[in-house]
């Protein structure tokens, strides 16, 4: 009788156990302490493969062609959400990246028209999201929003190894300066640049002053 006792007390622990763990909600800032961390100065970094909604197009970040590549990548994003907390797994949404880019790439960026710079946005979701949640996502957003660029987010591992990287506090348009202080660490340390210059936006700039908008730019690099 005290061994049907004690499974029952199991079984019943176990469930318990089972249904908190269906209300916890997991914060991918957190799972992912060191991808969402730099500090003030350059610092060297590995960034280990990751798993990422994306969206790739060209144009000027402040054009409606860039505000409808993030929205549809938010709403992919939100359908996995919805999708995986149905299925006992909740998580919230992480930040907004964006990968940088123009064709020359011996002309300064910077240099370069605004309507000329290529991008790849992307959101990072759980290890566990398969395929088949993305494709589901994928078609329920479709048929609710309408829009062609949703057929544009695609579901990618991206490893991007050895970065330099500094956590920018202030407005986009001041992120020149602590470019140029990266420029120099990799200069100093003997690295060059390999790959695409990434922008993580810790701070969402609707709500926030532009001084105080928080960015980690990251540089892969090799030796």
């Amino acid at each position: 009788m005290k061994q049907y006792t004690r499974l029952g007390w199991l079984l019943i622990t176990s469930f318990i156990l089972d249904q908190y763990l269906m209300t916890m909600k997991q914060d991918l800032t957190k799972t992912f302490k060191q991808y969402y961390t730099a500090t003030s100065e350059p610092a060297l970094a590995t960034m280990e493969k990751g798993l990422f909604l994306t969206i790739a197009g060209q144009g000027d970040p402040n054009g409606a062609g860039f505000a409808d590549a993030t929205a549809a990548l938010y709403a992919v994003a939100y359908g996995i959400k919805f999708n995986s907390k149905d299925k006992g797994h909740d998580f919230t949404v992480s930040k907004l990246e964006g990968f940088w880019w123009v064709e020359d790439v011996t002309t300064d960026p910077l240099k370069v028209p605004r309507d000329r710079w290529h991008y790849e946005l992307a959101i990072r979701i759980p290890d566990e999201i398969t395929r088949q949640q993305f494709s589901e996502a994928l078609l329920a957003a479709e048929k609710k929003k309408k829009s062609s660029e949703i057929r544009k987010v695609d579901y990618k591992e991206i490893a991007e190894g050895l970065c330099v990287q500094l956590l920018h506090t202030g407005a986009y348009s001041e992120e020149p300066a602590s470019l140029k202080k990266m420029d120099d660490f990799m200069h100093q340390h003997g690295l060059k640049m390999n790959g695409r210059h990434h922008e993580i936006y810790l701070s969402d700039f609707r709500k926030t002053a532009p001084e105080k908008l928080r960015t980690i730019l990251r540089h892969p690099v090799s030796r």
